[in-house]
């Protein structure tokens, strides 16, 4: 699933950042991995409210300072609201008219303090106040250093300053490895909803829109699997070859699926070496798998994104041909570049598919751009960017797009049909989209499946699973 196209704000008219490489970010300084945290963090401070998959330069870093740099970062942007909220009472001036150099090292430095064990705060404080001398102005490290001392002052040494489990509290932050973190005073709102959605970053509209739907149990489920931090899921249904040899490939508890312990340089050794399996969730290979029972001529993958379903519906339609595409330019190129080659499936640009292959789809998949609700675990920054019109807006996009995969669809093949699926939890965007396609479009739903999210934060990685959708919309007659 890729993320819906959008425009983002023009950054602010001031001096340009420094990159993450700037300032100190290389890989021959004796701290090269917060420079480069710090630095992605400002220029994603430039993107509020609307956060965006920027991440950490990490390219000449050595392993050990590739994961530091990418856990601060990781851990600001979990619980990004959550500091600013922190932050903000501890400073003179409004959040939103500081730097953004500032706010990143703001972000970066309280990240360390609070939610990284085995950092020592004054590390932590002292990199980030000389890192924003350099990088704003030298008048910035003075407020630096103020709010963040008093940010250490939250923390308390006592025993009890960790609890095994998250019991909602005014002084108490989720940490996303489980359990949470007890602060000397209560810093939290009091309403309940407020509350909740801040400690777990998300709108306090999603969550009581969530409360509305599910109740109060499941939407505060939700918030807190979003906390987690998910493990990398093989689908290795079709695998050739034993894995029980891999030392880095691990049981889970669906058929079919296996948890992936090892580096990324291991992961990419291993999917180099090994065409028959690849990284997908079970939530998401379940759209698929629920039409393998089908024997589809030609396929029309209409929103392949990266490829991971195009992989999938290759695996288990061994004899169907394949047209996969998809309106971003980039993602278009990487399609190519991975089915060069391929005897069974073809990458061509939307316009050419939609004249050539009108009328001809035994099979449609439409993987449909949407608010990733069901994956907040693996995109965070997805849950600063989902509010009434963008729900709105996508639900638009995503009918256009049903319509555009209904004019595949070869209606005189009783057995043909468009595979609607999303990683969402909304209504909106799945069971109201397939009743919306069977009334305006001719097509009857069957095979509904909704898959909820599995696991919470410290929870093993094996019962991990996102949450998604997918419908089965046959013509009607």
């Amino acid at each position: 699933m890729h993320p819906p196209a959008r425009s983002n704000p023009p950054l602010r008219p001031r001096r340009e950042l420094p990159t993450n490489r700037a300032r100190g970010g290389d890989a021959s300084t004796p701290d090269p991995a917060r420079p480069r945290a710090l630095a992605a963090l400002a220029r994603q401070a430039q993107q509020e409210p609307d956060l965006d998959a920027i991440g950490p330069d990490l390219s000449g870093l050595a392993p050990r300072d590739a994961a530091f740099a990418h856990a601060i970062y990781d851990a600001a942007v979990r619980h990004w609201p959550l500091l600013v909220h922190l932050l903000s009472r501890r400073l003179t001036k409004p959040w939103s008219i500081l730097d953004p150099g500032l706010r990143g090292a703001l972000l970066g430095g309280a990240a360390q303090v609070l939610l990284l064990d085995r950092v020592p705060p004054y590390a932590a404080i002292d990199h980030a106040v000389s890192w924003v001398k350099v990088a704003v102005r030298p008048g910035a490290g003075g407020v630096a250093n103020a709010v963040l001392r008093k940010i250490a002052r939250l923390r308390t040494d006592e025993p009890a300053s960790k609890r095994a489990t998250y019991e909602g509290g005014r002084n108490e932050l989720p940490l996303s490895g489980g359990g949470s973190l007890v602060l000397r005073e209560p810093e939290l709102p009091e309403d309940e909803h407020e509350r909740l959605a801040l400690a777990t970053g998300h709108s306090r509209w999603l969550v009581e829109r969530w409360a509305s739907a599910w109740g109060w149990d499941r939407a505060r489920a939700l918030c807190l699997h979003a906390l987690g931090r998910p493990p990398i899921i093989l689908n290795v249904a079709h695998a050739c070859a034993p894995l029980d040899a891999i030392p880095t490939v691990r049981v889970h508890d669906r058929t079919g699926r296996a948890v992936f312990a090892g580096t990324h340089a291991e992961l990419a050794t291993l999917l180099g070496s090994r065409g028959d399996l690849w990284v997908q969730d079970d939530a998401s290979a379940g759209a698929v798998e629920s039409a393998a029972d089908l024997r589809p001529r030609l396929i029309v993958d209409l929103c392949a994104g990266q490829g991971t379903k195009t992989r999938q519906l290759a695996a288990i339609f061994p004899s169907a041909t394949i047209v996969a595409t998809d309106t971003d330019p980039r993602r278009r190129t990487t399609l190519a570049r991975t089915f060069e080659g391929h005897a069974r499936v073809r990458v061509d640009a939307p316009e050419a598919v939609m004249t050539a292959r009108r009328g001809q789809a035994s099979l449609v998949l439409l993987d449909v751009p949407c608010s990733n609700t069901g994956v907040l675990a693996r995109r965070p920054e997805a849950r600063t960017r989902f509010r009434p019109a963008s729900l709105e807006s996508l639900v638009t996009l995503q009918r256009s797009i049903l319509e555009r995969g209904a004019e595949l669809l070869d209606r005189g093949d009783p057995k043909a049909g468009v595979l609607y699926s999303t990683c969402s939890l909304e209504a909106a965007e799945n069971e109201h989209q397939a009743a919306w396609a069977a009334s305006r479009l001719g097509l009857r739903v069957e095979r509904l499946r909704r898959a909820w999210p599995s696991g919470a934060p410290g929870g093993e990685a094996r019962a991990y699973s996102d949450g998604a959708f997918s419908a089965l919309l046959t013509p009607s007659s």
